[in-house]
This record gives C-alpha cells, structure tokens and sequence, in this order.
C-alpha cells in the first residue's frame, strides 16, 4: 500500500510538458489533492516546475512538490529529466519524457523512508483552439524499493494571454487519483 502512495504522489505532481502554442519553455506552480482509496488517505499540497527547450524536438524538465496528508505525514518528491516532442499534425505533437525520480515520506513515529528510480512517459498534446490546449499521457514509474506502477493522466490549459495559462488536471493511479490546478508562466514570448 505504502507502494502506491509513493507512486500516486510522484505520478500527481510530476512535471508534464505541456503548454499553450506547444511552448516548452515555462514556469509552472500548482495546487493539488490526492486521494488513495486503498489506505484511506488524503491530502494537499503545493508543486513548482519547469520546462526549458533545447532545440526544436527536445526539452529539458524538473519538478518539485510538496505535500501534507493525514496523520501529519509529509511527503516530498522531485523529478528531473529530458523529453522529446514532435508534431503528428499541425494541431497535435506527440511528448516522450525520461526522468530520475525521488521521493521522501516523513511519518509520526516511524521517521523517514525515501526511495528513486526511474519514470517514462508519453502523451498527447492536443490544440482545440487558439485559447484552449487538451492533454492527455501515460506515465510508468519504476522505484527501487517501492516497486513500480503505471498511471493515466488528462488535462486542460486555457491561455488568458500570450504570457499566462492556468490549467486543471488529473492523475489515475490503481486506487488513488489526484487533481491539480496550475498557473503556467512562459518565459520566451
């Protein structure tokens, strides 16, 4: 059980490259919530990220969150990595990503456990208008300890200017899932 929420809490607030004009040159903060059904815990906290591209098919990418659940566990993970993106249609690019990923619980009584390994991911970025970016991806996280675990995510992004987006998204994983609302800044326009 402990498994799954290591890997609910990396998959809900790792980094995902997507961004308003497929713009993978950003600056992302975030609120989010997690709920693992099968240990009946929950909780909320707050994540920063960031994208910077290379050249025109790669992107580099790290990520930061921080969360506070029940039982006052705290939980900490960060994520840094490379991705490779290419367009499938004018409207549409395809996202690959590889990470190193870790992540710390701190619980009452029982002290520290952490743990790191390896994440892949692909997805969809899809652009339903000028205004509106829909995403969509899979992601497998392998952690040395914990073992590994495979989750479905999908979100939106709607640019109020050329410089701004905020987006809501959601993260599935076995018997937990997570929600995460984000202001998304880019820094190259």
């Amino acid at each position: 059980m402990l498994r799954f929420s290591l890997i609910t809490l990396l998959l809900a607030f790792s980094a995902s490259a997507s961004a308003q004009g497929f713009d993978y040159n950003y600056l992302s903060l975030g609120y989010g919530n997690v709920e693992f059904d099968d240990i009946g815990v929950d909780g909320d906290g707050f994540g920063v990220g960031g994208s910077y591209a290379v050249n025109e098919s790669f992107h580099l990418f790290a990520g930061y969150s921080s969360a506070g659940l029940d039982f006052d566990v705290d939980a900490m993970n960060w994520d840094a990595g490379i991705g490779y993106h290419t367009g499938l249609t004018d409207v549409m690019d395809l996202v690959a990503s590889l990470s190193y990923e870790y992540v710390e619980f701190d619980t009452p009584g029982f002290g520290s456990f952490d743990d790191s390994g390896l994440g892949l991911g692909i997805g969809l970025r899809f652009a339903a208008s000028d205004k509106l970016e829909l995403n969509a991806g899979i992601n497998y996280v392998d952690l040395s300890d914990s073992g590994d675990d495979t989750g479905f995510e999908a979100g939106g992004l709607y640019s109020f200017t050329d410089v701004f987006s905020l987006g809501l998204g959601g993260s599935w994983s076995d018997d937990s899932s997570s929600y995460t609302l984000s202001g998304r800044f880019y820094f190259d326009k």
